[in-house]
Formats: structure tokens, sequence, C-alpha cells
């Protein structure tokens, strides 16, 4: 009986010890700033869209916050047939689908752009200029990069999405390294 009792109390010392550890894992993870997610749609549960004429994904982010009832947020770029970016609002957090038409995040969460090497996204680089062209449909931030590092006259360079210049995607190459200035939709880097 003694026996029973002594592995009994330390069954119970030994649960309160993973209880403790899984409560502190909690509250780690819970401190962690929520991030929203850029290429990821959350198609459904909208309850409403509008316009947002910056074009900035965190206008978007902003108006879940100030909206008791979202919960999550969809952030769509401006299309190539010229329409503005728009911002749709949840009653619900769906699941996440890839899509490099969106960001998107739940409330609280607020837009953490991607950092790779080389690569300043949401930044422009305004002045300077070598040189800009319309990129060919389908044609990213690496052909812009590429066209940079290509060519020893250019320093730097900034991609513009469709829609935040123009129609089309347009690159600027750069013959000096201007300062940098925050600006969604566009994505600049220094190659040289």
């Amino acid at each position: 009986m003694g026996k029973g009792r002594l592995s009994g109390a330390v069954m119970a010392r030994g649960l309160a010890s993973v209880v403790a550890c899984v409560t502190l894992l909690l509250l780690v993870f819970a401190s962690v700033p929520a991030r929203a997610q850029t290429a990821f749609d959350r198609p459904g549960g909208d309850y409403f869209s509008t316009p947002v004429t910056s074009g900035d994904p965190e206008d978007c982010a902003l108006l879940c916050e100030r909206d008791r009832k979202c919960r999550s947020w969809s952030f769509s770029y401006p299309d190539i047939d010229g329409a503005a970016a728009v911002c749709w609002l949840k009653n619900t957090v769906p699941p996440r689908v890839p899509g490099s038409c969106c960001i998107s995040g739940v409330r609280g969460a607020g837009v953490i752009e991607p950092r790779v090497e080389g690569v300043e996204t949401s930044i422009d680089r305004p002045g300077g200029d070598l040189r800009n062209f319309e990129l060919k449909d389908g044609e990213s931030v690496e052909a812009c990069k590429a066209a940079c590092t290509a060519d020893n006259k250019c320093r730097a360079f900034t991609y513009a999405r469709p829609g935040y210049t123009g129609r089309e995607a347009r690159c600027f190459l750069k013959k000096e390294i201007k300062p940098p200035r925050r600006k969604a939709g566009f994505t600049s880097g220094v190659v040289r």
C-alpha cells in the first residue's frame, strides 16, 4: 500500500511538471506577435470589402483592428486591369491558401514583409534612374534584379508590381543608389 502512494505522489509531481512546461511554452508562444502571411489568401468569411487607395496592406490590417466583428483579413493587390487594391474583412478565420495576389492575416497580425538577401520589400528608391521598362506578363522582381545585374552601369533596381505605376509591372534600373523610402507595391535592391 505504501508503494502505491509513493508512485502516485511521484506521478502527480511528474504530471505537475509536464503541465508547468506546457503552460510555460504556451505563454512563450502567446507573446510572439502574430504575423500576416505574404503570398497567401484566406477565401471566404467576407462581410465587408473596400478599396485601399494607398495600395498598402498595413491599412487593411488596421481596418480589421478597428472593427470588432473582424477576425481575419485579406488584402488583394491592384490587378492588371487597373482595379484598385481591395481589403476584405472576415468574421471567421478561413484556412490560408497560396496566392501571389494577396497578403492575409488574423486580427492582431501586423504586416511583416519577408526578408530576402539583396531584396527590400515595400521599398522604393526614387531617382537616379538609368532606364525603366515594362516587364512581360509573368516576369517578377527576379527579372528586374537580373536586368540590373547584367548591366555594369546599374547599381540598384526598383520593381513596381502591376497596378502601382501602370497596368503592367515596371522595372527601374538605377545608376545611383538613392535612399530607401517605404512604399507598398515596390521592391528594391542594391546590386553594386
